[in-house]
C-alpha cells in the first residue's frame, strides 16, 4: 500500500510508514506501554494482539474510534444530553429528557458491580478513543464526512461516560403500562388481554386510589424523548414521530450428543433496529490471559456475544419487568411537594446548563421524587408522574457487565459473573470445550410489594420495591436431558419461579416453537444446520391459520383465488412468495384490526396490533371474544377479501407475479441521512433490499404497517463450533465499518440478504490466511 493511502477509510497517521508489498502500517500512539498489532481480515474484522490487557483495551478504543467515530460520538452526545451544543436549540428538550435518566449515584458502587478492574478497563478504552482524536487534530482531513456536513467535531471521552449513560438499553414495561391504562379507560381491563396476553395467567387489578382515565395521553412524552435516537431532517430536526421496532433475539446451544462432531454448537442472532452502520461490531481481543472474539457495541469495551477459546456465550432478552410509573398527589399550594405516607415530601430539583449552538446557554430543571425522575406534571389535576426504573441503580450500564463473563473458564465462573448482571435482562446460553451446555438468565429484578407492575401505582408509599432478586434467585440449567437449550424471548420460567412476579409480558412463543421443532428432529446437528435454522422463514401462525381456512369457502371469485393461493402455500415466508405477501397484509392490516373491532370495539382505535397468540386461540376456539364459529368464519372471509383487494392495489392484479419481497424491504439508514440532501443519501444509506420473514419467523423481520419497511431483525449472526473455533461462522450487516467510503461499510449486505456467512477466524494461522490490512501501534 502506498504511503498516505488510508486503512479502513481513515488514513495513515502522521509519521507512519507503509510497506506496499505487505499492507503494513506503523503508527506512533501516545499512551501505549508496548506495541500492539491489528490485523483486519477481508471481512472487516479487526484482530487485536497486545502484550498486556492495558494496551489491549486501549487499542480496542482506538480502533472503535477509527472505524465507528461518528456513531460512537453521537451515542455519547445523545446519552449525556449534549446534542444542543452542536445541533442547536431544537435539541434542548431532548437533552433535558436524557439527563433525567443519567446515572447519578455513587461511582464507587457503580464500578464495583461489574468487576474489580471495571473502571480501569473503561479508562484505558476511553484513553484509546481520545488518542485517536488526538491524531485527528493533527490530521483533520481524515475526519469522517458527517462531522463536516453537520458542522461540528467529535468530543473527548471520560471513563464515566461509558457507564453513566443508561437510556440506550432495551427498556420494559413502562410503555405497556400506559397502553394498558388507555385500553382500560376505553373498554375495561379485560379488553387489554387482546393487546397483550399475560403469562402466567394473571388477573390485573386497578390499584386503590388510581384512576386510569386520569392519565394524560402525553404522559410519556419526556420518557420517549429520553430513550429515542437522534432524529434529523434536511435542514434540521425531523418532526414526524419515530416508528417503533419490535426487538428480540434467538439463541440455542446443542450438546455434542446431538451434533455430527460430538462438540457443542452455540448460535445467536440478536434482533435490533436496523441502521448503517450496524449496532454491533465484531472484534478479536488477544493478550496474555485473555483471547476473546465476537460482537459487542462499539462504544463499550469487551465482547458480549462470542467465545474466549474455552467458553462460548450468546444472549437474548429475558423479559423481566424493571420499570414502574408512579402517580403523586401534589400539594395544591406547592407543586414541588407530593403526598407520601402521612405527610408532604419535597421533590429534589437540580438546575443544569445546556450549551446551545448558535445561542445562549439555557438553564433546565431536573426534578426527582424518591422513586425517580418526574416526567410529567398535570397542573389541573394536581398530579405528577415519575419513573422508577432498575436501570438507574448501580451496575446497570447496558452490556458493560460482559467484561466479567467474557473471562469465565467454566460454568461456575460464568454463573458468578452473571450474579450481578443488571441490564438488559438476558437469557445467556453457554457451552464449553468440556462439552457442557447451559442456560443462565440474569438481570436486576425488583421485588414488588403488594402490586404486579402492570399498571401505574400511587407514589404515596403503599407500593414499594423491597430490594432486588440477584442472579442466584433466578433459574438456571446445566446439561439438560433434551440435549439442547433454546430461547427466543418466550415465557420460559419454570413453575417454581412463577410466583416471584418477575414479569408477565413475554414475546409470543412462535420462534421458540419452530426452533425446538427443528432441533428436536436433528440427531447430528451441524454448523450448517444452525445457519439454515437462523434463516428459517416458516411461520407457525400462518400454519395455524391455514388450517382454519381449510373449513371455509366462498362463491366469490376473488375470495376463491385468495383461498386457493393460501391453501397451496407451505407457510414459508420467503421473499419471492406471493402467498406470504397476501398472508402478512391480511394478518397485520385486516384480520388483526378486524378481530379487535369485533371483540372490543371500544378499544379499536387504541389497539393497533392485537396479540397474535390471543388472536389464534380465539379463532381456533371461539366463545370468549367471538360468539361462535360462524362469526369466526365471517371474520376470516371478510378480512381476507379486503386484504386480497389491497395486495392487488399494491402488486398488481396477477397474483402469480406477487412477491413478499416487493412489499417488505430492508433499509439500513444512516442516523444523519435525513439531514443530507437527497442526492447524497445513497452514499450513506444501504438498500432497499427485498426481505422475507415476519415478526414470528426465526429469521425475524419486524415491519411497519404503513409501507412494510423492515424496522428490526437480525443484523448480526454467529454460529460457534465449540472447540474447533476456526470452523465457526458469523455475519454482520450492512458491514463492519462505519465510514461510508470504506468498502467494509456495505460489503456484507448482500451476503446477509442471501443467508451467507464468513469464517470467524480465531487461531493466528487462520487469521493470517484471510488478513487484508495490518496496523502496528507503537508507543510514541
Amino acid at each position: 500500500m502506498a504511503a498516505g493511502v488510508g486503512i479502513a477509510g481513515v488514513g495513515v497517521m502522521a509519521g507512519a510508514t507503509a510497506d506496499a508489498a505487505q499492507n503494513h502500517e506503523e503508527y506512533p500512539v501516545r499512551g501505549l506501554r508496548a506495541p500492539v498489532e491489528v490485523i483486519e481480515d477481508r471481512y472487516g474484522v479487526p484482530h487485536i494482539y497486545a502484550r498486556n490487557e492495558d494496551d489491549l483495551f486501549f487499542a480496542q478504543g482506538f480502533n472503535a474510534a477509527r472505524e465507528r467515530l461518528f456513531q460512537i460520538d453521537l451515542w455519547r452526545r445523545r446519552g449525556l444530553g449534549r446534542l444542543a451544543e452542536v445541533l442547536g436549540p431544537a435539541y434542548v428538550k431532548q437533552d433535558r429528557a436524557t439527563r433525567l435518566f443519567l446515572y447519578r449515584g455513587d461511582m464507587d458502587a457503580e464500578w464495583a458491580r461489574y468487576s474489580p478492574d471495571a473502571q480501569h478497563i473503561a479508562t484505558r478504552f476511553t484513553d484509546g478513543i481520545n488518542a485517536y482524536l488526538d491524531w485527528l487534530d493533527a490530521n483533520p482531513e481524515h475526519l469522517p464526512p458527517e462531522f463536516d456536513k453537520l458542522g461540528y467535531g467529535p468530543a473527548r471521552w471520560d471513563p464515566a461516560d461509558v457507564v453513566r449513560i443508561r437510556s440506550h438499553g432495551l427498556t420494559r414495561n413502562l410503555t405497556s403500562e400506559v397502553e394498558r391504562v388507555r385500553v382500560a379507560c376505553a373498554a375495561g381491563l379485560d379488553a387489554d388481554e387482546i393487546r397483550q396476553g399475560l403469562q402466567p395467567d394473571h388477573r390485573v387489578e386497578v390499584p386503590d386510589g388510581f384512576d386510569p382515565c386520569a392519565v394524560p395521553g402525553d404522559v410519556l412524552k419526556v420518557f420517549d424523548l429520553a430513550t429515542r435516537g437522534v432524529e434529523f431532517s434536511e435542514g434540521w430536526v425531523r418532526k414526524s414521530a419515530r416508528d417503533a421496532a419490535a426487538e428480540g433475539s434467538n439463541n440455542w446451544v446443542v450438546s455434542g450428543e446431538r451434533t455430527a462432531t460430538g462438540r457443542p454448537i452455540l448460535a445467536n442472532d440478536p434482533h435490533r433496529s436496523y441502521s448503517a452502520p450496524s449496532l454491533r461490531y465484531l472484534a478479536h481481543l488477544s493478550a496474555p490471559g485473555l483471547d476473546v472474539i465476537g460482537a459487542g457495541e462499539p462504544a463499550l469495551p469487551g465482547i458480549s456475544i462470542g467465545h474466549n477459546g474455552t467458553v462460548a456465550f450468546g444472549l437474548t432478552i429475558f423479559p423481566v419487568d424493571q420499570e414502574d410509573l408512579y402517580v403523586y398527589q401534589l400539594d395544591p399550594a406547592d407543586h414541588r411537594r407530593y403526598r407520601y405516607r402521612d405527610g408532604w415530601e419535597s421533590m429534589t430539583v437540580l438546575s443544569e446548563q445546556v450549551e446551545v449552538r448558535g445561542g445562549a446557554a439555557q438553564t433546565v430543571e431536573l426534578v426527582f421524587t424518591r422513586h425517580g425522575p418526574v416526567i410529567h406534571v398535570d397542573e389541573e389535576r394536581n398530579l405528577a408522574y415519575a419513573v422508577r426504573t432498575a436501570w438507574l441503580s448501580p451496575g446497570m450500564s447496558p452490556y458493560f457487565g460482559s467484561i466479567a463473563y467474557m473471562r469465565a473458564r467454566n460454568f461456575d465462573e460464568f454463573t458468578r459473573a452473571m450474579r450481578n448482571w443488571g441490564a438488559p435482562t438476558e437469557n445467556q446460553v453457554y457451552a464449553d470445550v468440556d462439552g457442557n451446555i447451559g442456560w443462565v438468565p440474569g438481570g436486576l429484578a425488583p421485588k414488588r410489594v403488594g402490586f404486579d407492575g402492570l399498571l401505574p401505582v400511587p407514589g404515596d408509599g403503599r407500593f414499594e420495591w423491597d430490594g432486588f432478586y440477584s442472579g442466584d434467585d433466578l433459574p438456571r440449567q446445566l446439561n439438560p436431558a433434551a440435549g439442547f437449550i433454546a430461547t427466543a424471548n418466550q415465557f420460559n420460567l419454570p413453575s417454581e419461579y412463577q410466583g416471584l412476579g418477575l414479569g408477565y409480558e413475554w414475546t409470543n412463543p412462535f420462534r421458540h416453537q419452530r426452533i425446538t421443532e427443528v432441533l428436536s428432529q436433528q440427531r447430528r446437528h451441524t454448523v450448517a444446520d444452525s445457519q439454515e435454522l437462523q434463516n428459517d422463514q416458516l411461520s407457525i401462525p400462518a400454519r395455524r391459520l391455514l388450517a382454519l381456512l381449510s373449513d371455509v369457502d366462498s362463491g366469490e371469485a376473488d375470495l376463491r383465488r385468495a383461498l386457493r393461493l393460501l391453501r397451496r402455500w407451505d407457510a414459508v415466508e420467503s421473499a419471492d412468495s406471493g402467498a406470504a405477501a397476501l398472508f402478512e397484509v391480511w394478518l397485520s392490516k385486516h384480520l388483526g384490526p378486524g378481530f379487535v373491532a369485533a371483540a372490543v370495539p371500544k378499544a379499536a382505535k387504541i389497539i393497533d396490533d392485537p396479540d397474535t397468540l390471543v388472536l389464534l386461540g380465539e379463532l381456533e376456539k371461539p366463545g370468549r371474544w367471538l360468539p361462535n364459529a360462524a362469526a369466526r368464519d365471517r371474520l376470516l372471509l371478510d378480512t381476507l377479501r379486503s386484504a386480497y383487494a389491497e395486495v392487488r392495489e399494491l402488486l398488481g392484479r396477477a397474483d402469480p407475479t406477487w412477491e413478499w419481497g416487493n412489499l417488505q424491504q430492508s433499509y439500513f439508514q444512516h442516523p444523519a441521512s435525513a439531514a443530507f440532501c437527497e442526492g447524497e443519501r445513497s452514499h450513506y444509506d444501504v438498500g432497499p433490499l427485498p426481505r422475507g420473514g415476519s415478526p414470528d419467523t426465526v429469521n425475524q423481520s419486524a415491519y411497519r404497517f404503513s409501507d412494510f419497511r423492515q424496522t428490526a431483525g437480525p443484523s448480526f449472526r454467529m454460529v460457534l463450533d465449540v472447540g474447533d473455533w476456526d470452523s465457526s461462522v458469523a455475519v454482520n450487516t450492512p458491514g463492519q465499518s462505519g465510514n461510508p467510503g470504506d468498502p467494509h461499510y456495505r460489503d456484507l449486505a448482500e451476503a446477509w440478504q442471501n443467508g451467507e456467512y464468513f469464517p470467524l477466524a480465531y487461531s493466528r494461522a487462520a487469521v493470517e490466511r484471510i488478513a487484508e490490512r495490518r496496523m502496528l501501534l507503537l508507543p510514541a
